[in-house]
């Protein structure tokens, strides 16, 4: 009869935990795959970037006066004249969540947004660090592996 010692059989249930994780890694694997996880990124990114757009505008696009006001007291980005700040983000925030929630030209799309984030942590909200890093995760993923194959930019070709 063998007897079985504390040291064997935790070396046993690990090989159970590990053979157990292996076959959730692989069929997460096959449910997850790029397809699934790019239309995410970009429906996330999209409705982020685009519902904030749409604070700043009165109608369809036109940048409000209170939009004015955020970039003149708060926002401050250097450089550029705050009218000019916020007519550049305000356009921004439709345009490229448009393209990305399309698939149409998302790497470009996510670069150009991953940008915006970089100047809103390191200008405006440098405490904001968290969800910033969230952002930039989500478009990093999408400038690496592009729009997956439920995009426009697979219809036409577009790496």
């Amino acid at each position: 009869m063998k007897t079985i010692t504390p040291t064997t059989s935790s070396a046993t249930a690990m090989v159970g935990l590990r053979g157990f994780h292996n076959r959730l890694a692989g069929l997460l694997e096959t449910l997850v795959g790029h397809a699934a996880l790019a239309l995410m990124c970009r429906a996330a990114v999209a409705a982020i970037f685009f519902l904030s757009g749409r604070t700043k505008v009165d109608g369809w696009l036109t940048v409000s006066d209170s939009a004015y006001a955020l970039f003149r007291e708060e926002y401050r980005v250097p450089l550029l004249a705050p009218e000019l700040a916020a007519h550049m983000a305000t356009y921004a925030e439709h345009l490229f969540p448009l393209l990305l929630a399309l698939g149409l030209l998302t790497r470009i799309s996510a670069l150009a947004l991953l940008g915006m984030t970089a100047v809103i942590q390191i200008f405006v909200y440098p405490d904001a660090w968290p969800t910033h890093l969230s952002w930039a995760g989500l478009l990093l993923y999408l400038a690496a592996r592009g729009g997956g194959p439920l995009s426009l930019d697979r219809v036409f070709g577009i790496k």
